[in-house]
């Protein structure tokens, strides 16, 4: 076994502290890489706190892991020595069923593995996560880094990249469409990005005025404050699509009105109660309301690759792990600009 450093919670009710565990041999498929970088998503501090039931103790979260290949298995043929790599939210998953057969190892009817409080696919081994030194994963779930970019901004990429890319290319987002981001935080600077990438006209719908100057830095065409009835008048029957990466508690018949006929409202946020949506919302413009998960690894890999290509990647801060509770206070907040990411080193 390998011997692993990493930061874990030992229960839901303690902060995360250092804590040594064992991961796995390097396996005639597997790859070894060290962990250079790792972001912080929101999901890590509702999985530590038990938020959406199940969580498994200890847990080492962290599932925006990018570093460098240390070791690979006697049979790995997509990566050597020395290649920069990544590894996303899932590490494994049934491999045969018809959604993993299409690349969707995301939707897999057997059940995928998580790269963190996760069980592999014996259904008994737990999985740990990034906030760690060295990781162990099957070469089909490792994705190739390009070294043209900032690696650390690269990171967030794995989770908060893919899962905005993912239902902008699923629903063809693009040149003609009007696009609305709901919610600029760590998953909507990512969609303003790729929305603008993909030539839509890019709205930040946002509660917080003084997020307008980064809005329009971050690309998008227009800012409307949802606090303001003027503002949101100005915009209703107005978008094709409303991408709403915001978890916490909010009304959707009020954005489904800014939605024109046939427009579709994409959920990727997870709020901790369920939605209240009348079929009036719905029924009147024949609107849909959708939502989506990250991407498979063919077009996580795809979303890499397209970001090398045009120089984009997360807009970041970097923290010492140490003050990884810290950084979790300031997240609720809402007090980062836009993912913090972990360095590595100061394990």
């Amino acid at each position: 076994m390998i011997q692993t450093k990493g930061y874990a919670v030992q229960d839901a009710k303690t902060d995360l502290a250092p804590w040594d565990f064992e991961r796995r041999e390097v396996g005639p498929h597997d790859v070894q890489f060290d962990i250079q970088f790792c972001g912080v998503c929101h999901s890590d501090l509702h999985q530590i706190k038990d938020d959406w039931g199940g969580s498994i103790f200890p847990m080492v979260p962290g599932h925006e892991i990018v570093g460098k290949v240390i070791k690979v298995g006697s049979h790995v043929k997509k990566f050597k020595v020395g290649d920069l790599a990544g590894t996303g939210c899932l590490v494994d998953s049934c491999r045969t069923c018809e959604n993993c057969q299409e690349g969707l190892e995301q939707f897999c009817i057997n059940g995928s593995t998580a790269t963190y409080n996760s069980l592999e696919q014996d259904h008994k081994t737990p999985t740990y996560g990034g906030y760690s030194n060295t990781i162990v994963v099957h070469e089909d779930f490792v994705l190739h880094v390009s070294d043209k970019l900032d690696l650390a901004a690269v990171a967030p990429l794995l989770c908060a990249g893919i899962t905005t890319y993912s239902p902008l290319r699923h629903w063809k987002v693009g040149k003609g469409h009007k696009l609305a981001v709901l919610g600029l935080g760590g998953l909507g600077h990512m969609a303003v990005k790729f929305g603008v990438a993909f030539g839509a006209e890019v709205t930040v719908l946002s509660t917080s005025p003084e997020k307008e100057a980064d809005a329009l830095k971050l690309g998008a065409h227009k800012f409307v404050v949802t606090k303001d009835a003027e503002q949101l008048k100005s915009v209703t029957g107005y978008f094709d699509f409303i991408l709403d990466t915001v978890s916490a508690p909010h009304d959707l018949n009020l954005y489904l009105s800014l939605l024109r006929r046939d427009g579709v409202h994409i959920c990727v946020g997870v709020p901790p109660t369920p939605y209240e949506v009348h079929a009036f919302s719905l029924i009147g413009g024949r609107k849909s309301l959708v939502g989506s998960l990250i991407g498979g690894l063919p077009e996580t890999q795809e979303m890499l690759d397209y970001c090398a290509e045009h120089g984009i990647v997360s807009e970041i801060e970097m923290i010492d792990i140490k003050n990884i509770n810290d950084a979790y206070d300031r997240m609720t907040k809402g007090d980062v600009r836009y993912r913090f990411v972990i360095d590595m080193a100061t394990l």
